[in-house]
């Protein structure tokens, strides 16, 4: 992430991540969304790497579902180059509450603070994004970004100079294909007249306010990287794209390639990892075995003539011989006897045991 055009002085960072990710269960069952291990380390990772190269320092992580995961990883923030503090949210508080509450523990030096979604991964320009922010003399600048279907995102119109026009959140017409990316550059007075204490919609109750009251909302468009993480299918593809080097980073830990294997991994001689593959700590894939565009996570066993293609395995599974995993997602501890198939978006919870041959989507066999 570079800072063309714009000094990150005077900036602070909020980063929002207490969301629970069930659309990402049972990745999400015991481990938060950004600490999921993608590409090598957990995401958290990725982007507070980003956010360092931008020039920002200070950091504060608005947390709320497993909170104690984050402080532990992160500590103060130093082995990032950031300075970083875990402020829990006391409820729920959604994204302008989040935001809030978040803030509060920045000191008043930072007139200006920048919002991340902790489940997206961009290549964003942050400095292009405050030098408009800026220009503009905007009260807020939302970053956005241009989808082929943009009714399942907040649509974001703007006129010929930026400025925003309305704000519709998830609208079945958009009158635009301009979404918001979920990263937000904030006066700091505009932060602290959100209300305290109450969960608050950004997207539904700041935003429009700031319309209404006729305030400057920038948008800023960026034809960059974009992806939200909030499936199983976007977080395969997130960590292929990271390890393929599409996706921009500066915390992946080994080179960029067509695969990426953590300290232990082995492979057997006849074996294959393509297409962005990541493997964790300690795998072990067999003979003739494929695995795809797929994430393996530590400790986990692929057997003999296995075929593993846009999937996640998670922690100590084990996949035996001969069996298919296409667009699955299999559980931490899960045994899959041999001559399965698994397609087709199935998801198994962790601890499960499928026997020899027990889950098939054809009726060969």
């Amino acid at each position: 992430m570079t800072t063309t055009g714009g000094t990150a002085e005077g900036t602070a960072a909020v980063v929002l991540v207490g969301g629970q990710g069930s659309r990402l269960r049972p990745l999400t069952a015991s481990t938060p969304k950004p600490m999921l291990p993608t590409a090598g380390v957990p995401f958290i990772g990725h982007l507070l790497s980003r956010i360092a190269a931008a020039g920002i320092r200070r950091v504060v992580l608005g947390t709320s579902y497993r909170a104690e995961v984050f402080a532990e990883y992160l500590g103060d923030g130093s082995a990032f180059g950031l300075d970083i503090e875990c402020v829990p949210e006391p409820e729920p508080l959604g994204t302008g509450g989040g935001i809030r509450h978040a803030a509060a523990a920045l000191d008043r030096s930072y007139d200006e603070v920048m919002v991340f979604n902790g489940d997206i991964l961009s290549g964003v320009d942050l400095g292009a994004v405050l030098a408009e922010h800026r220009t503009a003399g905007a009260d807020a600048t939302l970053h956005l970004v241009r989808v082929p279907d943009p009714t399942a995102f907040g649509c974001v119109p703007t006129d010929d100079t930026g400025r925003v026009q309305a704000f519709l959140e998830k609208t079945l017409n958009p009158p635009t294909d301009q979404v918001n990316a979920g990263c937000y550059v904030f006066r700091r007075e505009v932060i602290d007249a959100i209300p305290e204490g109450r969960p608050v919609s950004v997207e539904r109750e700041t935003f429009p306010g700031l319309l209404r009251d006729g305030r400057r909302l920038q948008g800023h468009v960026e034809s960059s990287y974009w992806l939200d993480l909030g499936t199983p299918a976007a977080f395969v593809r997130g960590c292929a794209d990271l390890v393929q080097g599409i996706a921009p980073t500066s915390a992946l830990p080994g080179p960029v390639g067509t695969a990426l294997l953590l300290e232990g991994a082995k492979t057997a001689a006849t074996a294959s990892v393509s297409d962005g593959t990541t493997l964790g700590h300690d795998v072990v894939v067999g003979d003739g075995s494929r695995v795809i565009g797929s994430v393996v996570m530590d400790g986990a066993r692929i057997g003999d003539n296995v075929v593993v293609t846009r999937s996640v395995i998670g922690p100590r599974a084990v996949i035996g011989d001969e069996t298919v995993v296409t667009d699955a997602v299999v559980g931490d501890d899960v045994t899959v006897g041999a001559g399965c198939e698994l397609c087709d978006g199935v998801r198994l919870w962790p601890g499960l045991s499928i026997p020899d041959g027990g889950l098939r989507f054809s009726g060969s066999g």
